[in-house]
């Protein structure tokens, strides 16, 4: 099998990168515009961080848009996050957001919007409060479909 880098593309690569202080205000644009699905994958999940995004996201099961988040399984955190954690879990699971949990150091962050537009990067999506981090914004249904592919997200979604 060929690596992935080494494969030929029909698209080109656009990209942008975004530190922890631009990254949210493009990520809820690129969330507001999607119509059929949002893949978020973060290994943590406060209550903080997501205040800001439930609106969007409520607003996406109102247009019917499939939400997918992958995150860590509470128990693996430490008590003071697993609460947090476990709570926001269960309120994402009941507004009808597919909540899938990891366990074994899921450690990966990345968005997939309508299989067209891939956030890459260390930025904790779900949870970033202080850390400086990076995130690219990479846009080409191919390089989304290779991340999707690449990661097995069809099997937990």
């Amino acid at each position: 099998m060929i690596p992935f880098f080494f494969r030929n593309r029909n698209d080109s690569f656009k990209s942008k990168l975004f530190d922890e202080i631009g990254f949210y205000d493009v990520f809820i644009s690129d969330l507001q515009q999607c119509k059929q699905e949002a893949i978020i994958e973060s290994p943590y999940i406060t209550a903080s961080r997501m205040e800001l995004l439930y609106p969007g996201l409520k607003d996406l099961l109102r247009k019917k848009v499939k939400i997918h988040i992958i995150t860590r399984d509470p128990v693996e955190h430490e008590e003071f996050y697993r609460h947090q954690a476990t709570n926001e879990i269960l309120t994402c699971h009941e507004m009808g957001i597919n909540t899938v949990m990891l366990r074994g150091y899921h450690h990966r962050k990345l968005a997939i919007i309508d299989r067209k537009i891939l956030w890459e990067g260390s930025l904790n999506i779900l949870s970033q409060s202080r850390s400086m981090e990076i995130m690219r914004r990479i846009e080409g249904k191919e390089w989304a479909e290779e991340m999707f592919r690449f990661t097995g997200l069809g099997r937990l979604i």
